[in-house]
């Protein structure tokens, strides 16, 4: 153990340290195209913690990085000295009287602070592309744009105040004013400094100007140099200077910012016109009209995602060198919107389109109109070669140079040979984004690479004088060429900055500065071919909030980045070793196979579908026997799982729940469920319809003895609402076969899932009446394996569509708490069944960060340790009076019920309870 490890137990708690070759490996990873292992990774929850490693990373003279979600472009989240995570205790949040202020931690992510500013008609103004992935902490050290946000509503922009704490651990809160004097007192050289840099820089006519020059379009080059002529007191210059500081001049604990109006009208228009010179005529006119934002795709942009289900025609018929305008207006009222889009309109007067300007108010053709843009960078990443990379630059322009840049960035594309390559980007603010693949695997491309970027630091400021790095920060990527960008005296500048904060070069080193000409070029990340369902991915990490078990042990990407370094070593005749053994368990028993990952995944990928593949190979002989014997015989496992929890019932009577808890190794659950029993058929007059009910709702009965079963409550309901359900013959002996899919079986869970088929083509007289199932998970399961070969409709959806037409309802007050599980989710169906529980209830919760619930099937039982991590944001969500709670699968009911200590059932006995002739509370 080394004494940096040991200094730092010292003081933080053992689980906040982590030296394990697996997750050093799969921390080593950002969205850029570097790797570097850190030596130690600590998790930070408080300032105190920060501190420690600060004083750890002096005493040990090793460096120290900050990292919030790791979703950055440019390596400025990774390190090989002490890699600092930033922790849940900074997800801190609040809000002021007036919504006018948020004053928000740098470990919650900017879509969360989002959503909670929504009920005020409010949002923060950087709106980055990974905005539900990213966090505060990366936003305002990357000092992240986006799309709408300009140069007027960056961090920078809107920052209202922060607290910050430098490399000797000594903290500034520039809110309060006993810490302002304090830190006044203690630091008057560093100030005095700061003050006097700031004075020489407006007094130097030449260099101020150039600064201001400089950020007149998007700039994250070098450092916030603009700190130094927009103000005078040196506290100001201090917290504007940490705003794009990558976290190498200290690391920033809150900030406040000033919030901007998220107006609640919008109206979208795809605009297309016949060549990149004429759409940026069009952006120059654009540019002083009340427009939110203009994206530009140029033709091999457009190629990339015309064929894509539901986008205009027109798009497979336009000429090559043809472009386009996605134009977005919005609006405090109807009116209002009506007046931006007449000012549109009167502004491109005379511009010649491909065809008329058509401005959509209807939320589902803007959205569609969003998913061209979106689903350009997907689109490259999915298509290329195994082994490489997808890179994605970012420079910007003056406006007026817009059109020329864009050829010329085309033709430079062209002449390295990248015929792959798209361009588009916020057209309005002349920032460019230019998307091709990578092979870093081999050396002659590594230099085709060294020469592209040289040339494009070329085109970018010897001719056009614009951004080499626009909104994704400087990182590793292009600190060699701030001084290109810069110049001498600005760049000599940013040096004395630096020394000034972190004199020992102990903070994010490498990072913005850096000497060495050929960083860019060294510490290249590999992407070696793995497994073909994951080789698409492109490690951007927009999966990992949304995953059950990150933060645990791994998350999605950091499973492939595992994978794809197991995969080299075996290629090249090395063991697997430590990575390899601790897999196991963070990468294959912590995974709860929800498939969320997909959701938000670039490129689709469902990393669930490796860990099943990687399941099934790891199987031995014997295991593989005996699950192909309970596929076999299902009824008989199902007999001898109700046994077992009655035998349990029984234990638990007498040595209680914790008792067998604990003996159990956590299977057996609070508030364990009694007993199942499968549904016996009813006869009755009215429409057909199949009803099976699946292996979770007929092993796991009530949490209360003597409460209605779940099938026997959907049956009651369906002949209530005017329907006569079937049951399929033999169905408490069958399967969707979800069971041993989740385990990698796939042949004997499709053998299983072809069985079940059979029973309800049967049932249904061969497709002609409708099948309904009554655990989401295995809906979709079912869904995905009929192909449109039955009408299958998962329980709350059959409500939605057929229930709540034909009964009357008496409303409940609630509070009720709502789970969305994952399967729900992936299906898009949550809407249906919101509206679903709206009908029944007034007031509903649902909490925030809880996505999956991290019961995935039998993970609950196995290692319960995922359910509890999955669900350790319920506890504050929940509110006192919420004393029960809904959701669609069985497994999902019996954790969440379990952790919470309130009752979760399925929406149907909700809907069963509010169609009596009386309201009978839950």
């Amino acid at each position: 153990m080394s004494d940096l490890i040991q200094s730092l137990r010292q003081h933080l708690p053992e689980q906040q340290i982590i030296v394990d070759e697996l997750r050093r490996l799969a921390y080593g990873t950002d969205a850029s195209f570097y790797r570097l292992i850190p030596q130690v990774i600590t998790v930070i929850e408080t300032e105190n913690d920060a501190k420690t490693v600060l004083t750890a990373g002096k005493r040990h003279n090793t460096p120290v990085t900050f990292r919030a979600a790791g979703t950055s472009l440019s390596g400025q989240a990774i390190t090989n000295g002490i890699l600092a995570l930033i922790g849940e205790g900074f997800a801190t949040y609040e809000l002021n009287q007036d919504a006018s202020k948020v004053r928000v931690g740098p470990g919650i992510v900017g879509g969360e602070v989002n959503r909670r500013l929504a009920p005020h008609g409010k949002k923060i103004g950087p709106d980055p592309a990974s905005i539900n992935a990213c966090k505060i902490g990366g936003i305002a050290a990357n000092n992240a744009s986006g799309m709408c946000c300009g140069t007027a509503q960056n961090s920078y922009r809107t920052l209202a105040g922060l607290r910050v704490m430098l490399a000797d651990g000594s903290v500034l809160d520039t809110e309060d004013p006993l810490s302002v004097d304090a830190f006044t007192k203690s630091h008057a050289v560093l100030l005095g400094e700061l003050e006097r840099l700031g004075s020489d820089t407006r007094n130097n006519a030449r260099l101020a100007e150039r600064i201001r020059h400089k950020f007149k379009i998007k700039n994250t080059t070098g450092y916030s140099l603009n700190a130094l002529v927009d103000y005078e007191h040196p506290i100001d210059i201090l917290a504007h200077l940490m705003i794009g500081s990558e976290g190498t001049l200290g690391f920033i604990s809150r900030i406040t910012y000033q919030t901007v109006v998220e107006d609640p009208f919008k109206a979208s228009a795809l605009v297309f016109f016949p060549d990149i010179r004429t759409a940026c005529e069009a952006v120059i006119r654009l540019k002083p009209q009340p427009v939110a934002a203009v994206e530009l795709l140029d033709r091999p942009a457009l190629h990339s995602v015309e064929n894509k289900p539901g986008l205009p025609a027109i798009m497979r018929e336009l000429g090559e060198d043809a472009a386009a305008l996605l134009i977005e207006v919005r609006a405090a009222t109807a009116e209002g919107i009506n007046e931006r889009i007449a000012a549109v309109q009167a502004a491109m007067a005379g511009i010649n389109t491909v065809e008329p300007m058509q401005f959509s108010t209807d939320p589902a053709t803007c959205d569609m109109y969003w998913k061209v843009r979106k689903g350009t960078f997907p689109s490259v990443g999915a298509m290329r070669r195994t082994g490489t990379t997808v890179l994605i630059e970012d420079v910007a322009f003056p406006i007026v140079s817009l059109a020329d840049a864009t050829l010329d960035l085309q033709a430079l594309l062209r002449h390295h040979g990248y015929h792959e390559a798209i361009i588009f980007g916020h057209a309005l603010e002349g920032n460019l984004h230019f998307v091709f693949t990578q092979d870093f695997g081999d050396q002659a491309e590594v230099d085709r690479y060294a020469r592209l970027m040289d040339d494009v630091c070329d085109l970018v400021v010897k001719k056009y004088d614009g951004s080499l790095k626009a909104e994704h920060g400087t990182g590793r990527n292009m600190a060699p060429f701030v001084e290109l960008e810069w110049g001498k005296e600005a760049t000599e500048l940013m040096r004395k900055i630096k020394r000034l904060f972190d004199p020992d070069n102990l903070l994010n080193p490498g990072v913005i500065i850096n000497d060495n000409p050929q960083a860019h070029l060294e510490n290249l990340k590999p992407m070696p071919a793995a497994e073909d369902i994951v080789d698409r991915c492109i490690e951007c990490g927009f999966c990992e909030p949304l995953c059950p078990s990150h933060r645990l042990t791994l998350s999605p990407r950091q499973r492939i980045v595992s994978v794809r370094e197991l995969a080299r070593r075996a290629a090249a005749g090395q063991p697997a070793g430590a990575i390899g053994e601790d897999y196991a368990y963070m990468g294959l028993d912590t995974c709860a196979g929800c498939g969320l990952c997909s959701t938000a995944c670039p490129v689709g990928i469902n990393t669930g579908d490796l860990t099943r593949r990687l399941r099934g190979r790891k199987l031995s002989d014997t295991s593989r026997a005996v699950n192909a014997w309970t596929g076999n015989n299902f009824g008989t496992l199902a007999n001898a799982s109700r046994l077992g929890l009655s035998v349990g019932h029984a234990v638990s009577g007498v040595l209680g729940d914790n008792f067998l808890s604990r003996i159990s190794g956590g299977a057996w659950k609070k508030n364990m469920p009694h007993a199942g029993k499968a549904p016996v058929a009813r006869s009755s007059q009215g429409d057909p319809v199949v009803y099976f009910p699946t292996c979770g709702s007929r092993i796991f009965g009530p949490a209360t003895a003597g409460e209605k079963q779940q099938g026997d409550v959907i049956l009651e309901l369906l002949i209530r609402a005017g329907y006569a359900p079937r049951l399929p013959e033999g169905f408490d002996k069958l399967c969707c076969g979800q069971m041993l899919a989740s385990k990698g079986m796939a042949e004997e869970a499709e053998a299983m899932s072809n069985t079940l088929e059979a029973a309800l083509m049967a049932a249904s007289d061969n497709g002609r009446y409708p099948v309904i199932m009554d655990a989401s998970a295995c809906t979709a399961r079912m869904v995905e394996h009929l192909a449109g070969r039955l009408q299958l409709y998962d329980f709350h959806e059959f409500a939605h569509d057929a229930l709540l037409p034909r009964l009357q309802l008496t409303k409940q007050a609630g509070p009720i708490a709502l789970h969305i599980n994952c399967s729900v989710r992936r299906t898009g169906s949550e809407g249906k069944l919101k509206k679903l529980l709206a009908a029944c209830v007034e007031q509903v919760v649902e909490p925030a960060g809880v996505n999956c619930c991290g019961f995935g099937g039998d993970r609950g039982f196995v290692v319960p340790e995922l359910n509890q991590h999955a669900l350790r944001k319920i506890h504050d969500e929940l509110p006192a009076n919420c004393g029960c709670g809904v959701s669609t699968n069985r497994t999902c009911e019996i954790g969440l019920t379990a952790e919470t200590g309130r009752t979760y059932q399925s929406i149907a006995y909700l809907l069963e309870q509010c169609s009596r002739p009386q309201d009978i509370a839950c």
